[in-house]
């Protein structure tokens, strides 16, 4: 793995670990060699990377719709900015650019992002690491719904195991180093929960 593609807030929510985490993550990623990608914006938590990366003296990737570009929301300090015209566009890329996908705490579109990552690795597209960055638990209550999916059929348990969560940069990087994709050959049906 030599890129993480992180998805995260483009506010920098209300609690100051939300941030402090962000720049731990970006640190990490720097000492570690690995590139970050994500969503070009200067802004929350998105900004907070950026900068913790570039500060260390890491590779910064940005993406971002020209609609938001326009909106003098883009990182004038990435080491790449690519200005694409869709957010379908630049989720792809961000896609194909990454090894491994982080999301952090964030909205609609962190969550967005993480499901499609998710469902692609699901349906074999990518065998590329998931996991969540969860701050003081912040995703506690998607993986209790994650396991509650697993548990009503609508989920495998296999398929479960792709999602990767720790509260520390560190670990949670660490076991995407480690991560075997999951590979199934049946759809999930009644004989097979």
């Amino acid at each position: 793995m030599k890129s993480v593609a992180v998805y995260c807030g483009s506010s920098s929510g209300n609690q100051q670990i939300y941030t402090q985490q962000a720049q731990e993550m970006g640190r990490e990623l720097a000492r570690r060699d690995l590139t970050l990608v994500y969503g070009g914006g200067c802004v929350g938590l998105m900004g907070t990377i950026a900068d913790a990366v570039l500060a260390e003296g890491g590779r910064v990737i940005g993406v971002i719709p020209g609609f938001l570009a326009d909106k003098e929301l883009a990182h004038k300090g990435c080491t790449e900015l690519h200005v694409v015209e869709t957010m379908h566009q630049r989720k792809l890329l961000m896609a194909d650019l990454a090894e491994g996908f982080v999301a952090m705490p964030g909205g609609f579109g962190t969550l967005e992002e993480l499901f499609e990552v998710l469902t692609w690795g699901q349906l074999g597209l990518h065998g590329k690491p998931v996991g969540l960055l969860n701050t003081q638990g912040f995703y506690d209550s998607l993986l209790a719904l994650l396991d509650h999916m697993s548990a009503e059929a609508f989920l495998r348990q296999e398929n479960r195991s792709q999602v990767l969560q720790h509260a520390s940069a560190a670990a949670l990087l660490d076991a995407m180093q480690h991560y075997q994709p999951v590979r199934l050959e049946k759809w999930l049906t009644p004989a097979t929960t």
